[in-house]
């Protein structure tokens, strides 16, 4: 016989006896507990699993700065040098003060100069209009390794903010890529 009082259910056994209410709020509180518990389980075995698949991928190809005289920081280099060519006028050669690649991808901040450490003058290139918006000649390339060679795939020339932070294009590279 089931009777409904209150909104709660009570179950009369065939004694016609009411069950006592501390008997139901135990069977309850252990049922939680039982969920509570393998929710926990249930979590950690999919933070475990995480762990497991992302560390190597993270791992794989850690993002470090090619050493000087490499065939991978000239490869970059070069890679560079026809667009501040292009900008600044030929030729040019680099002050380094970031360069780090990892993952397919490369990130350089330098300071073009003439051979020999001479100046480019600003007033002198495609940005003699602009020099007073600009901070310098300093540029800052995104490259990416791509049939078999490095390509520009972004750049900056004398910006005056950290115009990559939140950039959609920048999320996509490994992290300490960028300064």
């Amino acid at each position: 016989m089931v009777f409904m009082t209150d909104f709660h259910l009570q179950t009369f056994p065939p004694g016609g006896q009411i069950l006592p209410k501390r008997k139901l709020v135990e069977s309850n509180s252990e049922q939680g507990r039982f969920l509570y518990v393998f929710q926990r389980f249930v979590s950690a075995l999919l933070y475990a699993a995480c762990l497991l698949i992302l560390t190597p991928a993270a791992h794989a190809q850690p993002v470090q700065e090619p050493a000087r005289g490499t065939a991978e920081r000239s490869a970059i280099l070069n890679a560079v040098r026809p667009l501040a060519e292009a900008h600044f006028g030929a030729p040019v050669e680099f002050v380094v003060s970031w360069l780090r690649a990892g993952g397919g991808w490369a990130f350089a901040g330098v300071a073009p100069q003439r051979p020999g450490g001479a100046p480019i003058d600003l007033r002198n290139t495609v940005y003699a209009s602009e020099a007073d918006y600009m901070d310098g000649l300093q540029t800052y390339v995104l490259l990416r390794y791509q049939y078999d060679r490095w390509n520009v795939v972004d750049f900056a020339v004398g910006p005056t903010d950290v115009f990559w932070h939140g950039h959609p294009l920048y999320r996509q590279v490994p992290l300490g890529l960028t300064p």
